[in-house]
């Protein structure tokens, strides 16, 4: 069989800041809170939907913060952050940690300390605690590498991010 042209197949275009997010947005993602401490010990984190697993041996994840967050020098130079994997039930967090200012993110927040001293929000759906190995520069973002120390999870459903929305999927 050959290449054939598929009924519904989209129309191409040539990539740009604009049509990549428009593509991308077709990707459903978890939403996920990064978190750790500020020198003087008070949390600090943002939501981040770029996360992924990116090796078992040694076990790392990747997180991509945008250059221009107020969180990102000092979640990079505090050398560790936990991520938390929201659940469903967490919608109004993820908007909250998204939205500045970065101060005040925590108040009134539930949460507990990973085994590093970083921030897991109570209610997530797992969470990894994490050492910085690498970070990169990448456009207008930076690429965190990070070696997970610790981790857990539970049943919770997660929640997700498609089309611009929160949504969530249950198994």
């Amino acid at each position: 069989m050959g290449h054939r042209e598929a009924e519904g197949q989209p129309a191409t275009e040539t990539a740009s800041g604009a049509s990549l997010r428009a593509v991308m947005a077709a990707y459903p993602t978890g939403v996920t809170i990064v978190a750790t401490r500020d020198p003087a010990g008070a949390p600090l984190g943002l939501t981040v939907n770029t996360f992924t697993s990116v090796s078992l041996d040694p076990p790392l994840v990747l997180i991509c913060i945008g250059r221009s967050s107020a969180s990102h020098d000092r979640i990079i130079a505090a050398g560790t952050f936990a991520v938390s994997m929201l659940s469903e039930a967490q919608a109004e967090l993820s908007r909250r940690f998204a939205r500045q200012p970065s101060e005040g993110r925590f108040d009134g927040v539930a949460w507990w300390q990973a085994p590093s001293g970083n921030p897991v929000l109570e209610g997530a759906t797992a969470w990894i605690d994490c050492s910085i190995d690498q970070v990169m520069e990448a456009g207008d973002h930076t690429i965190i590498l990070g070696r997970a120390r610790s981790c857990g999870a539970t049943d919770t459903p997660p929640l997700l991010f498609h089309r611009g929305a929160l949504a969530s999927v249950r198994p």
